[in-house]
């Protein structure tokens, strides 16, 4: 176990406990000595936890206190270097970029032991499979979402046949072999998903759409019957 998670754990372990307890028990508690225990309740109060008592007399951690918010448990930093990762094999160039940028800036703000977790890390992304894309702009679909405009595509369905459309995006699906777009759509005047390899044109209108984005993909989630964690 790292230090920074051992520190994590440890203010974790205080939040359970109401009254002052012994520094032993809470070495018992963490697996530590008693040394090792006093050293790491000093660190904490550097970083501004508010842990009352001494050695002899308890500790008691008072409510309020937010770790860092670069405390990261191992998983954690497990789970950001995968995804990020998967988004740099799997995604568009500026995405890629934005991957790479957020892990940089991530581990310029991690204690020594954390930031060398993070780039010796050896979750691995492979691509097995052929993307199909097209030529989507995602982009610009992206920040269509992000700003709530309406997007014009010319779309081709399952059968091959052509057809215009004027959609209102809202949110981005990212699939292992394609992307799609959900949207509501004018012209069925419901709720519709649109694969991105089968746009042949897409223009980012310069309309609003009249609805907000966030209530599009809440009652998408009811009628779809979607999970808040899909």
């Amino acid at each position: 176990m790292s230090r920074s998670t051992r520190l994590l754990d440890l203010i974790q372990l205080l939040r359970t406990y109401r009254r002052p307890v012994s520094g032993s028990a809470l070495a018992q508690r963490m697996g530590i000595s008693i040394r090792t225990l006093y050293r790491d309740i000093a660190t904490l109060q550097a970083q501004g936890a508010d842990i009352q008592g001494a050695p002899g007399f308890g500790y008691v951690l008072k409510p309020g206190f937010l770790m860092p918010p670069m405390m990261l448990s191992e998983e954690e930093i497990e789970a950001l270097v995968l995804g990020a990762r998967w988004v740099a094999a799997r995604t568009d160039d500026e995405l890629k970029d934005a991957a790479r940028n957020a892990l940089a800036k991530i581990a310029a703000v991690l204690p020594a032991d954390m930031r060398h977790e993070l780039e010796t890390n050896s979750l691995l992304v492979y691509n097995t499979r052929d993307l199909r894309l097209g030529t989507t702009d995602f982009p610009a679909i992206r920040e269509a979402i992000r700003y709530g405009m309406k997007i014009d595509i010319d779309y081709a369905d399952v059968n091959g046949q052509p057809t215009t459309r004027r959609i209102w995006p809202f949110a981005l699906a990212y699939f292992e072999e394609t992307r799609v777009v959900a949207a509501w759509c004018e012209l069925r005047n419901d709720f519709r998903h649109f694969r991105t390899d089968r746009f042949t044109t897409m223009t980012v209108t310069d309309i609003r759409i009249p609805r907000r984005r966030d209530r599009l993909l809440a009652e998408w989630r009811r009628v779809h019957h979607v999970t808040q964690d899909m």
